[in-house]
């Protein structure tokens, strides 16, 4: 059974809303999930250290359900851990027009998620974080107002420019005792709808040049900043955006025998652990 965070109204689009706990199987065709009250949450994560799961742009809720449940079991963690998926409507019906606009939703997610931390997951022995995508901009949003310092920070094809950490996000890049940045050149869709879509986000939420490269495609600039260690993937290994987290359609299965991403997930457990980091 994986715990989830739910800040969306409905399973497609929708608006925002206060984080509620849920508890299920998000794995099957039609996820069965259960409400958990904030008492209950607080009391599973107490003394523990949390890792929060957060899926990218253009991932329904039950999408957003069965990719990040998938994940869990692949991250071994101990008895001391406590996963949470995070679920936000970072989706529309119309995703490649809605794009630039996204990144207000993540910023607001992010603080709502913050808050939620604050106010009932305050007796975890630590918090840490790792997203897929646009996923970044709320995990970072959430560390900059996080309130206590993360433990960990691991972003994953990352669709923030890549000078973010030394910019718009220099407060969250202090506030992580470490962040790992794994990117991809052979990810297309940072390198071409990256660019299309994120000049006019530009102008909407960051002060910086516009047609940056994104983080996750070409990675920080060189040197990084303190904490933070960029991985990029050797290009002949081919990740493209979806190789970093387990399918999210609604039939199971062990993964095939080339899928990508079970390389991703051992990449974010060892950053959750603090363990010597590298790819295979």
């Amino acid at each position: 059974m994986t715990l989830y965070l739910s800040f969306r109204s409905d399973s497609v689009g929708g608006s925002i809303v206060d984080g509620e706990a849920l508890e299920g199987d998000g794995t099957r065709p039609t996820p069965s999930l259960r409400a958990v009250g904030t008492s209950e949450i607080g009391a599973r994560v107490a003394g523990r250290n949390v890792l929060l799961g957060v899926h990218g742009f253009n991932v329904s809720r039950e999408e957003g359900m069965r990719s990040l449940g998938r994940l869990e079991p692949h991250l071994g963690l101990r008895s001391s851990d406590v996963f949470i998926g995070v679920l936000w409507p970072g989706d529309f019906w119309l995703p490649v027009i809605n794009y630039p606009f996204e990144g207000d939703d993540a910023m607001d997610c992010g603080r709502r998620l913050a808050r939620f931390c604050r106010d009932h997951l305050a007796p975890a022995q630590s918090f840490s974080f790792f997203s897929h995508s646009l996923g970044a901009r709320l995990v970072l949003e959430t560390v900059k107002n996080l309130g206590r310092p993360a433990r960990s920070v691991c972003l994953t094809a990352a669709a923030i420019n890549r000078d973010c950490l030394t910019g718009a996000y220099v407060a969250a890049a202090e506030n992580a005792e470490a962040i790992s940045n794994l990117a991809s050149r052979k990810d297309w869709v940072l390198k071409v709808a990256f660019q299309i879509g994120d000049p006019i986000a530009d102008l909407l939420y960051d002060s910086h040049d516009a047609f940056q490269r994104a983080l996750g495609h070409a990675g920080p600039p060189m040197p990084p900043p303190a904490r933070v260690a960029p991985w990029q993937i050797p290009d002949d290994s081919g990740y493209g955006h979806g190789d970093y987290l387990p399918p999210s359609g609604p039939k199971a299965g062990a993964p095939a025998p080339d899928a990508k991403w079970p390389k991703a997930a051992d990449f974010i457990a060892r950053a959750f652990r603090g363990e010597a980091q590298g790819w295979p």
